[in-house]
């Protein structure tokens, strides 16, 4: 089964320019996760067979309160973090936009994306 988690909006201090870790922006998250649900939670409605998303959201949090320069480093510590954390999951995909980056064009967003396999 999969579990998503859409533009999940988080407030940090990544990016390459001194004023970009001091400052912050909004960053947007999605984590796309392949999950080994059970028959605990698909016919006993029990949360112990699958993963809580709340729990996932609090995880990739708290990677994100990690200051970086590269968006590469965010997803690549978020997605194996969540690896090492939720032994149901099989296959994590995570992308995350920067709103409105420093630069010479208007973007509206810029981002990445990384799937890691257990």
């Amino acid at each position: 089964m999969k579990l998503y988690i859409s533009r999940l909006k988080v407030y940090a201090y990544h990016g390459v320019l001194p004023q970009e870790q001091t400052v912050g922006a909004n960053f947007y998250l999605t984590i796309e996760a392949e999950v080994d649900a059970d028959d605990t939670a698909l016919r006993g409605d029990d949360l112990s067979g699958t993963v809580s998303y709340a729990e996932v959201i609090a995880s990739a949090t708290e990677e994100m309160q990690t200051p970086s320069r590269l968006l590469e480093n965010v997803v690549f510590r978020i997605a194996g973090r969540l690896l090492a954390d939720f032994p149901r999951i099989a296959e994590v995909t995570v992308s995350l936009e920067k709103e409105n980056p420093p630069l010479r064009a208007h973007a509206e967003s810029i981002g990445v994306g990384l799937t890691l396999t257990r």
